[in-house]
């Protein structure tokens, strides 16, 4: 079982303490997004988890307290982009903060286990091409030897980031901008020894040296672990997603970063409301079990084959 924490909120930022009481204790709540009355109630001890895929803005308050993984098999999803607070409102400063615990993430666990994200990639009228084009380098630079890889994807419209990017001047991407962009962002990425992969886009970037990546990373589990797993692809993302299966740890509406293109939060007041609710003691991420609540084990089970493998 390769859990992620989480595409729904920044569990590493956020809920850092919450995680690690979880991974003591050996089970963790979720709520069904669909029913909040229906609890899954998830094993998370290292016989049965194959993996952990943290996603994160901000892996600092975390940085302390990774030796407590240290019977997990994990890696970072880290989005670093070049946008300013008028689209990251709550992201602390990048040259300060960010690349700096970047750097120190991967002097922890390597450089293989920290992938960067360039995503999502929007245009405005501040935000054109050559911004992308100029500020990905120097984030590239700032990077290299750090990581081994950067994932890009252009901005997917929902309802949620529709009504919150509404008033920043957001223009279209017509085909033509995202391959002049795929190739000027690849062409960098590659002066800095940066594999470059696309994550979730119906659009063909292998002729710029683009391949079509999975962020619930099957392949980099089984070197990692040095085993073979049986591993599907995930039936509950989009067809153009080609992650491993996963079971989500995360929560809609909890996450604090109050970037406008996210697709998690639908609602401030949902954010506050579900971050005041919050006790790091608590099986749940937000909130307490409620007369109406109903909570199933959900089988889970380790997907390595017994034998060991060795790598190229």
């Amino acid at each position: 079982m390769i859990i992620s924490a989480s595409r729904r909120t920044d569990i590493p930022t956020y809920y850092s303490e919450w995680f690690l009481n979880r991974i003591r204790e050996g089970f963790v709540y979720v709520r069904n997004p669909m029913n909040i009355h229906q609890i899954s109630k998830i094993a998370l001890t290292p016989d049965i988890v194959d993996g952990i895929v943290f996603w994160t803005k901000n892996p600092t308050p975390m940085l302390p307290k990774l030796d407590e993984l240290k019977d997990y098999v994990y890696y970072f999803q880290f989005t670093l982009n070049a946008y300013g607070k008028d689209i990251e409102a709550n992201i602390p400063n990048k040259n300060d903060i960010i690349i700096p615990a970047f750097r120190e993430l991967s002097r922890k666990i390597g450089a293989e286990r920290v992938i960067w994200r360039y995503d999502p990639i929007l245009l405005t009228s501040k935000y054109t091409i050559d911004y992308h084009v100029k500020y990905f380098e120097e984030i590239a630079k700032r990077l290299s030897g750090y990581t081994l890889k950067c994932v890009i994807s252009f901005l997917d419209i929902y309802r949620n980031t529709k009504t919150n990017l509404k008033g920043s001047d957001l223009l279209p991407l017509q085909e033509t901008e995202m391959l002049v962009l795929a190739m000027k962002l690849s062409d960098i990425a590659h002066k800095y020894h940066l594999a470059v992969e696309s994550c979730a886009e119906r659009i063909n970037l292998e002729q710029f040296g683009i391949s079509h990546g999975h962020c619930i990373d099957g392949n980099l589990f089984q070197r990692l672990l040095g085993q073979k797993l049986d591993l599907d692809k995930d039936p509950n993302q989009r067809e153009e997603c080609s992650c491993m299966a996963s079971i989500d740890i995360g929560m809609y509406n909890t996450c604090k970063n109050g970037c406008l293109y996210c697709y998690a939060n639908h609602s401030s007041k949902a954010v506050i409301h579900n971050f005041n609710m919050h006790d790091p003691c608590s099986p749940l991420i937000s909130g307490t079990i409620v007369e109406e609540d109903r909570i199933s084990v959900r089988k889970v089970k380790s997907c390595r084959r017994c034998q060991t493998c060795l790598f190229d």
